[in-house]
């Protein structure tokens, strides 16, 4: 047995015009290409999304040589 569920959805005018006339095209019912396409929305796993870049920052060239231990510690201890 299946079973139907009525709803309200708001759509936009722009996108629902868009939804009727693949409908039509397609011959079938808004109610159905509404149902598979939620259905396929569901299924599909997820697009990865793309992270932004992470900021890059010139500061120049090295106080210090950090191989070096004694400058290093020397210039902690100057602050």
């Amino acid at each position: 047995m299946v079973f139907h569920m009525k709803t309200t959805l708001l759509i936009p005018d722009p996108l629902f015009r868009r939804l009727k006339q693949r409908a039509l095209e397609s011959g079938e019912t808004l109610s159905a290409l509404v149902a598979e396409l939620l259905r396929k929305g569901l299924t599909e796993p997820p697009k990865p999304r793309r992270v932004p870049p992470l900021p890059t920052f010139d500061m120049g060239l090295a106080k210090v040589d950090v191989a070096n231990r004694d400058a290093l510690y020397a210039a902690m201890e100057r602050g």
